[in-house]
């Protein structure tokens, strides 16, 4: 197929035509800062506070409650920090998971080496939070509590309306990295008992360099960005006008389409997971069968590597991944994996599809056909297959 076949939604997404024409005029015609006084900059105004309440109903939140940021990561990097300045009289303990991505893990990381201590949750094998360890985890000077809301490499989605019970029963804050999920299952923080929320707009159509953080009124959260007033004194720096425009005009469509667009990515989903499933041998699925993103799958095949398929697959003109695209230049296998409790050889050979509803049934069975064909070549070519084969084949004559 000489089409390009592109299965890495969840690293990043296609800018929607209808998103980059809503963000065309805000370059070079509607160019005023949006905290100018004059009336030029008041309709840049105007298109933010409107991008910001589209965002806001998507949450059942108050517009008030957005601000935006350059994106997942830096909202991340401020709901831990800020959190932990802002608390610092009630503890200095937070609570996170072993799957989290490495926005929240290197976060902790930086925070433990100035003093604040930092539990990682354990997941089960199909990477969901492990509840009863969450609630015994919990102590005196515990002020945080963040696990993400779907994980971007296995799909899993966790339990967020009971983990936001147990958060609110111990009046402890409660923030989710929700990149992922935004725009592609619908939130209501309040029915959730969220208190901080992270995403981005290029998972869900929108350009890249913006993001949002919400943050639930009466939360004590500082700037993580000083300088100016921006964002009601919250996040210094010039609105991204165009950026926020774009979120905004995304996050509209992702609302709209959500019902038809969850059906048919999980219709291509299983056409994909059946076909393997069935087709290739010494193949496992990695994460919660149903409790997962619709648009995503991932596979560990037995006696190849992950880099090596990614390679061959993208020489057939199919964009995949092995994990998470942040860490695709590290030859270590996937923490994730690791910690659903795959042994290091099965996890290096991993792959990550993530369908959208511009794929087709089509380009799904052409992709299994291809990985059916590397796979079967990798196998060919490694001496721990054919070492496993004569074993099962003496076995067998036994």
């Amino acid at each position: 197929m000489e089409k390009k076949i592109y299965l890495d939604n969840a690293a990043t997404t296609r800018t929607r035509p209808e998103v980059v024409e809503a963000m065309l005029p805000y370059f070079s015609e509607l160019y005023g800062n949006p905290s100018s006084v004059y009336e030029f900059a008041s309709q840049n105004k105007k298109a933010v506070d409107d991008a910001r309440g589209i965002i806001a109903k998507a949450l059942s939140a108050d517009s008030s409650e957005i601000y935006f940021t350059a994106g997942g990561s830096e909202s991340d990097n401020w709901a831990l920090k800020a959190a932990v300045d802002a608390y610092a009289d009630k503890g200095n303990h937070i609570i996170t998971s072993k799957i989290e991505h490495h926005a929240i893990l290197h976060t902790c990381e930086y925070l433990q080496k100035h003093g604040i201590e930092v539990t990682y949750v354990d997941v089960d094998e199909n990477g969901v939070l492990k509840l009863d360890q969450l609630e015994k985890a919990i102590r005196p000077t515990t002020i945080l509590i963040s696990i993400m809301y779907a994980n971007n490499e296995i799909g899993t989605m966790q339990p967020i309306k009971e983990i936001g019970e147990i958060a609110k029963r111990h009046n402890i804050l409660f923030h989710t990295d929700a990149v992922q999920a935004f725009g592609q299952v619908a939130i209501d923080v309040n029915e959730l008992n969220i208190d901080m929320l992270s995403a981005s707009a290029h998972k869900l159509n929108g350009p890249k360099g913006i993001g949002f953080l919400y943050i639930r009124k009466g939360v004590k959260i500082r700037s993580l960005l000083h300088g100016g007033a921006q964002e009601r004194q919250r996040r210094a720096g010039t609105e991204n006008v165009p950026g926020i425009v774009g979120f905004g005009k995304a996050t509209q469509i992702a609302i709209e389409t959500m019902k038809d667009r969850i059906e048919k990515e999980i219709k291509l989903r299983s056409l994909l997971m059946n076909r393997i499933l069935k087709e290739i041998p010494y193949v496992r699925v990695n994460g919660d069968k149903v409790r997962r993103l619709p648009n995503n799958i991932n596979f560990s095949f037995q006696f190849i590597e992950g880099e090596s398929l990614l390679i061959m697959l993208d020489m057939k003109n199919i964009c995949a991944s092995s994990g998470s695209a942040c860490t695709s230049g590290s030859l270590d296998p996937s923490h994730v994996l690791l910690a659903i409790g795959l042994p290091h050889e099965i996890a290096h050979g991993s792959l990550r599809l993530t369908v959208s509803d511009e794929n087709t049934e089509d380009e799904m069975n052409y992709t299994v056909d291809q990985i059916k064909e590397v796979v079967d070549k990798l196998r060919n070519m490694s001496p721990l297959y054919e070492d496993f084969v004569k074993k099962r084949y003496s076995t067998a004559s036994e």
